[in-house]
């Protein structure tokens, strides 16, 4: 054969695969990442996760959480936005926690700044992403090719709504024909309190626990702590709910001796209360929300 035929059948085939390979790139599936507050003892995630896979048969789900504390937006909320970061773009995450379901609250698709996709109810679940990374465009689901069919139940709109909407989403189906826009400004918000420091005094709230450990999750920065003018082996004195205690602000949970407590500023940037290998919230009936205060170093 001619070297210039064999060149030519060379150049072809390189073609050939060249386009296969942008056609693989271009069709790539978007992974789900699913949370619930379903709990892993009954049928309602793998009837959700057969529900998407119907839809997407090669989609990847990755499960956040299924153990979302029943009913607690607000447990949801810090998840999402603790997790969101941690994905590539074009993710979609596909959340229920929905107290609300069967009633006036709208089930939604949002895209963030950040290009990745939420589909859950508009109940304050994007609140802290949405002061993080922005929300884009938002778009209510009301179309019924991105539903399971006709038979929507009133409660059980994860596997009706939620999750079909998600495999719609990460097959690369158009989200804005999900339903009508809805104004960014519109979302739902969670009243979340924030820390102040006044008066020589840090005012401040318990908001969540880190299960399984029993550590108390803050909604106190580390930068509101360090206006209060503690160091690292201070001695904290702390009034929380009933309790007057004097905590260690330390670097982490082995600084103090086991069975002990200690004050220290969390992976996300929080303080939080702890008792190292042991469980805090049991040892002092601690149960969010809780009010409590630290002065000033003196």
């Amino acid at each position: 054969m001619p070297l210039r035929a064999i060149a030519r059948r060379a150049v072809i085939a390189f073609l050939f695969l060249a386009s296969l390979c942008a056609f693989a790139a271009t069709t790539k599936k978007a992974d789900i990442i699913f949370m619930t507050d379903f709990g892993s003892n009954n049928d309602a995630v793998p009837i959700c996760k057969g529900v998407m896979l119907s839809i997407v048969p090669d989609v990847r789900i990755i499960d956040l959480t299924h153990d979302v504390t029943p009913f607690s937006i607000l447990d949801g909320a810090r998840y999402l936005a603790g997790t969101a970061p941690y994905y590539p773009e074009g993710s979609v995450f596909v959340v229920v926690i929905d107290p609300g379901v069967g009633s006036t609250r709208k089930a939604i698709v949002a895209k963030s700044k950040k290009n990745q996709y939420f589909v859950l109810p508009d109940n304050g679940l994007l609140t802290f992403l949405q002061d993080r990374d922005g929300i884009e465009a938002v778009h209510e689901i009301t179309n019924k090719d991105f539903m399971i069919g006709a038979g929507i139940s009133s409660t059980f709109h994860g596997r009706d709504i939620f999750s079909p909407a998600g495999a719609h989403v990460a097959r690369g189906d158009d989200w804005t024909k999900a339903g009508p826009e809805v104004p960014v400004a519109q979302l739902v918000r969670l009243d979340v309190p924030t820390a102040t420091v006044a008066d020589g005094k840090l005012s401040a709230k318990i908001i969540g626990l880190d299960f399984p450990f029993g550590n108390l999750i803050t909604n106190v920065t580390r930068e509101d702590f360090a206006k209060l003018g503690y160091q690292l082996g201070d001695r904290v004195p702390v009034t929380l709910g009933a309790n007057e205690m004097e905590i260690p602000f330390v670097h982490t949970f082995s600084d103090v001796d086991l069975n002990k407590p200690l004050l220290f500023i969390d992976s996300r940037g929080r303080l939080s209360f702890a008792i190292n290998q042991n469980d805090f919230a049991k040892t002092y009936n601690i149960k969010p929300p809780v009010s409590f205060t630290i002065p000033a170093k003196k």
